[in-house]
Parts: C-alpha cells; sequence; structure tokens
C-alpha cells in the first residue's frame, strides 16, 4: 500500500496554512533540493577573482 499524506488545513488571521506529517515534508524537501541548480559555477581562479572584488567592495562601504 503506498504512503498516503494526511494534509489538514488550517485558517490563521485570514491565511490558509497546509500541515503535512514531518515524513512526507522531509521527502518533499529532499526531491527540491535534488532539483535546484546553482546558476554558476565558478573556477577556483574566478572564485578567488570574484571573492576578492566582493571583499573590496565590502571594505570600501565602511
Amino acid at each position: 500500500m503506498k504512503n498516503r499524506t494526511l494534509m489538514r488545513e488550517l485558517i490563521i488571521d485570514d491565511k490558509k496554512f497546509v500541515a503535512i506529517p514531518e515524513e512526507n515534508f522531509k521527502e518533499l524537501q529532499k526531491n527540491a533540493a535534488l532539483k535546484w541548480k546553482p546558476e554558476k559555477t565558478f573556477t577556483v581562479e574566478e572564485a578567488r577573482v570574484y571573492s576578492k572584488k566582493l571583499i573590496n567592495e565590502w571594505a570600501s562601504e565602511k
């Protein structure tokens, strides 16, 4: 038998919320994380240049 999700609707201050069992929530989180892809992956050299640029920007703000 397949795992059934017992979903409960809650209304608090005219906002609708949904409560699901923790096991189902963890499964949803895992599936979402597996679908996520970073916008850009840096090489080590690119990362060094980018981090130095950010550090200089942050330092100049003070």
